[in-house]
């Protein structure tokens, strides 16, 4: 059997993030609903000593290894019910009225910590934001999962979906897979940064290598503290946000820094040298019009001439202002009613990535995760190990078929991937090693062009396009061999899901 392409329900689950979408369009349009991979619990609603007391009962993953453990909390209460769960905008809406709230984080270590907790943010997705009935739930669900869960795990999922949430029909895509596949190719290393940790998955061949799959303990949050960490020896800044006759408490300094910081990448004014880098000069030659309306870049190429024309007619005097603003490359920017200008320090935002040994030290209020991150390997050193893992005639497949730069940051700062390649070159040189398996070369990936959706978000929602793709053609298979019907879990149970799913046999 096949189903209808409006009915089919893609839910992409995080770390920290969850994004879902309803309908399959000719044109693959980005997920309409994001939400964040985490559930509230009133610690009063229990009566027992510990819950009165305000303590809640620790529930950690005994499997999660150092390097995918999280620091976000997990706070889990046996008694506790899916309705009991506060998620989404309805989380959001206590929290800013009350403090007395439990908050968990089920997805953090890259596995589940709470079954309870994941079944109320899927809940919430299908039935509160999707406006799906139980009852008569025509919708097909595909569902991304971080790689590496067991078979139990699969299983229970199943079990969920089709006995809770009674859906239509049901498949599993780990979201490593749909990224490399967002990208185009089959083979490659998926780097995907996330808000703390940045996930290492070789790919072969359309297949994850388990066993070569790693983490660091590094991510967005500790480019964001590092960059709020560099600003405190900007004098225009600092005088901006805590001037001499009304100072700012220590604490709140940082805060503000944080918001600050926060709003300059996510406004896309960062760049990361890459090794060795020098600036591209402006391209004044002719402009390929063609290639400029299928990128859909129009509008940016018509405000660029209309800016080379107002420059060309500004004086003399406002053009060598304007050419020393250039080549101090500084940035005029608007916060908090406040107005002052950013300097080239903006683009040392990455640094951390590629060297954790800069978080020594650095006074963020959050000491537990600078000893975490400095221990850190460097990303460029993680990468090289991580493919080092592979079978060696693997190898050069991987590094030749691309590195694939994903997570939220990539939707607005670009360049990651550029540089990364740029560090990566002894992993892949050795002159003294000349054989038939020795890679030669090593490209960057990115989402196509010709996903005119997507043009404007970057890689970071590459794991929901590559899963739209895959759920294109799972579900308009009438041999119904790549999913989960109801009539499959009807005849077989949870472990219909494993029969559907070769990595897994």
């Amino acid at each position: 059997m096949s189903f209808r392409d409006s009915n089919v329900i893609i839910i992409e689950t995080g770390r920290t993030v969850i994004r879902a979408g309803l309908g399959l369009h000719d044109l693959l349009k980005p997920p309409s609903v994001e939400i964040s991979a985490r559930v509230g619990l009133r610690k009063s609603v229990f009566t027992n000593g510990a819950e009165a007391n305000g303590k809640t009962n620790i529930s950690e993953d005994p499997l999660a290894s150092t390097s995918r453990a999280s620091s976000l909390p997990q706070n889990g209460q046996r008694n506790a019910a899916v309705k009991d769960y506060l998620v989404g905008v309805q989380l959001d809406e206590v929290l800013a009225t009350e403090s007395d709230i439990a908050i968990s984080w089920p997805f953090a270590d890259g596995d589940i910590r709470d079954w309870t907790q994941a079944e109320a943010l899927w809940k919430y997705v299908l039935f509160n934001q999707l406006q799906r009935r139980r009852v008569q739930n025509e919708s097909p669900v595909l569902l991304t999962l971080p790689p590496g869960l067991s078979r139990d795990s699969h299983e229970r999922i199943c079990q969920i979906f089709f006995e809770r949430f009674n859906v239509a029909g049901f498949s599993i895509l780990e979201r490593p897979v749909g990224q490399i596949y967002a990208a185009n190719s089959l083979s490659g290393v998926v780097i995907d940064i996330g808000h703390e940790k940045t996930d290492i998955t070789p790919i072969y061949d359309g297949f994850i290598v388990h066993s070569a799959r790693t983490s660091t303990s590094v991510g967005t949050r500790d480019c964001v503290n590092y960059l709020a960490h560099l600003l405190r020896s900007n004098q225009s800044v600092m005088a901006a946000i805590s001037p001499p006759e009304a100072p700012l408490e220590p604490n709140a300094i940082h805060s503000t820094l944080v918001e600050l910081v926060d709003q300059v990448w996510k406004d896309g004014h960062v760049k990361v040298p890459s090794d060795g880098e020098t600036a591209a000069a402006e391209d004044e030659g002719v402009t390929d019009i063609a290639a400029v309306i299928v990128a859909g870049k129009e509008r940016a190429l018509i405000e660029s001439g209309m800016k080379k024309k107002a420059t060309a007619k500004a004086s003399a005097a406002e053009q060598a202002r304007l050419r020393e603003r250039e080549a101090q490359d500084l940035l005029p920017v608007k916060f908090k009613g406040l107005e002052f200008d950013l300097g080239k320090e903006r683009h040392r935002f990455c640094e951390p990535l590629f060297d954790p040994t800069l978080l020594r030290g650095k006074t963020t209020g959050d000491a537990t995760l600078r000893s975490t991150a400095e221990m850190s390997l460097p990303l460029q050193t993680a990468v090289g190990h991580a493919v080092a893992q592979t079978e060696v005639d693997q190898r050069q497949y991987i590094w030749s078929g691309g590195l694939f730069v994903t997570g939220d940051i990539t939707r607005h700062v670009k360049g990651i991937g550029i540089a990364l390649q740029s560090r990566l070159a002894p992993f892949i040189v050795n002159p003294e090693l000349q054989t038939d398996v020795q890679p030669r070369s090593m490209r960057v990936l990115n989402v196509p062009e010709y996903f005119p959706e997507y043009r404007d978000t970057g890689n970071g929602f590459a794991a929901f396009l590559g899963a739209s793709i895959v759920a294109k053609i799972t579900f308009n298979d009438s041999g119904g061999k790549n999913f989960v019907s109801k009539a499959d879990y009807t005849s077989m149970g949870p472990r219909s899901v494993i029969e559907m799913a070769p990595t897994l046999l």
